[in-house]
């Protein structure tokens, strides 16, 4: 990996001296958010980092974290570890270490993840959710009905690790490729304490279905997709979603007739292309598949927060601003990416743009299972259901079903939902499990 050079110390603009340490860099990028120097941070990125994120870009995500969870109340002591894929130099020091900053707010906590090489720049920097106590398994899982093993998906440099939860007994069994949300989400989706595709997983393999699901590539190999300047959704998903379609087929407890795709939120906008791709794909489950144009979403959700935290209005001017962007005729493949909505580059923009996914699943021939949750802020009835409503009301082999009580993840709750419902443990709704699971038995 290259490494750039820069002064052996600096400071962070009010007196404090970071050097190189690690552990000081990033509690001294916390502070500057904490005051809204997001500027300040932005002089310490990588030429990589800056690339993709600006200081306005950092502070859409900062101030919409702010109108969720509160202002911050405490932070703790960094957690320095080697960076994944680093290696040691000479000096016995890791070229790359990753530091986590947890930051406890009002009403919920994140984790401050930043990346810094040997020369104090930093190479990436996430904000993620807070660190937690272990997973337990939902009550309907059935843990002695099936087993698990690991799995390579793909091949080459980006190939991925997954897991494959197969029924015990002879079989062969139905058996889902499970896909999840846009970010780079391990196999889990995991959010906070919760992990819901895990959920999704077990519930299926107790009831006679094989699940595969995997880490995303924009996690596994964050560093490799970040330096792919014309990257996009169908490099994203597409790939790896049939590699493990594949997969399943050639398993011997697997009927290769029966394998499907489910795909949660961004992996069910995605899941019709997956099939158009693979068409030997028996079927579909869009778990929250948004059709509403991502960008566009983008606003409407920030607006949202900013409903519950006045302050965050800047963070809706910049997105706004920037989701204008991508609908302008000047979009191109060398637009920078700091200057586009979540610093995604232009042709993944483009590419976005230029897809439909009601009209692609409209031209499948493969029957269809299509989820809402009614108390789902991210991905509507109104705004997203309604598009699979009416592309797809001519199909006999399509049904659609809404949970009122659940959000974006199938969490059943009462009220409105608010991203901080995701800090609290909670399982994906068992009747979802068990529709998914029926439907695809009866297939």
């Amino acid at each position: 990996m290259m490494c750039y050079r820069s002064q052996n110390s600096r400071k962070d603009g009010v007196g404090m001296t970071m050097g190189t340490d690690p552990a000081a860099i990033a509690a001294a990028v916390v502070e500057m958010a904490r005051s809204g120097r997001f500027a300040d941070i932005e002089t310490l990125f990588a030429p990589p980092l800056r690339a993709v994120v600006s200081a306005e870009t950092l502070q859409v995500a900062w101030e919409s974290q702010l109108s969720r969870i509160g202002a911050i109340s405490a932070v703790g002591a960094p957690i320095s570890e080697p960076a994944p894929g680093s290696w040691v130099t000479a000096s016995g020091k890791a070229e790359l270490v990753k530091v986590s900053v947890p930051v406890t707010y009002e009403h919920g906590g994140l984790t401050v993840v930043i990346v810094v090489d040997e020369t104090g720049l930093l190479q990436d920097l996430r904000l993620t959710p807070p660190l937690t106590e272990p997973w337990t398994p939902p009550s309907y899982v059935r843990r002695k009905r099936f087993h698990e093993h690991e799995v390579t998906v793909g091949s080459g440099a980006l190939a991925v690790p997954g897991t494959l939860s197969l029924p015990r007994g002879r079989g062969p069994w139905p058996a889902v490729v499970l896909l999840s949300g846009g970010g780079p989400f391990d196999r889990d989706a995991t959010s906070g304490p919760n992990k819901p595709l895990k959920d999704l997983a077990w519930g299926l393999a107790g009831r006679g279905v094989a699940a595969l699901r995997f880490d995303k590539v924009t996690h596994t190999h964050a560093a490799q997709v970040a330096a792919i300047s014309d990257f996009t959704m169908s490099d994203e998903y597409v790939p790896h979603a049939v590699a493990a379609i594949r997969l399943l087929q050639r398993h011997p407890a697997v009927d290769a007739a029966r394998v499907f795709v489910a795909g949660h939120s961004m992996g069910g906008k995605v899941a019709p292309r997956v099939a158009a791709a693979e068409p030997s794909v028996a079927g579909l489950v869009l778990l929250a598949g948004d059709t509403q144009p991502m960008h566009r979403a983008a606003v409407r959700v920030v607006r949202h927060l900013a409903s519950l935290d006045p302050g965050a209005q800047a963070a809706v001017e910049a997105i706004t601003r920037q989701a204008a962007l991508v609908d302008s005729p000047q979009l191109s493949a060398e637009t920078p990416a700091a200057d586009l909505p979540f610093g995604f580059p232009g042709a993944y923009w483009l590419d976005l743009r230029g897809y439909d996914p009601v009209a692609t699943a409209a031209a499948l021939d493969k029957p269809m299972l299509i989820l809402q949750g009614g108390r789902d802020y991210q991905v509507t009835v109104a705004d997203d259901l309604a598009g699979w409503q009416a592309g797809l009301a001519h199909r006999t082999d399509v049904t659609i079903r809404v949970y009122d009580a659940d959000d974006h993840l199938f969490f059943p709750g009462s009220g409105p939902s608010t991203p901080a419902d995701y800090d609290k443990p909670q399982h994906v709704d068992a009747a979802v499990v068990t529709d998914v699971a029926d439907w695809l038995a009866q297939r």
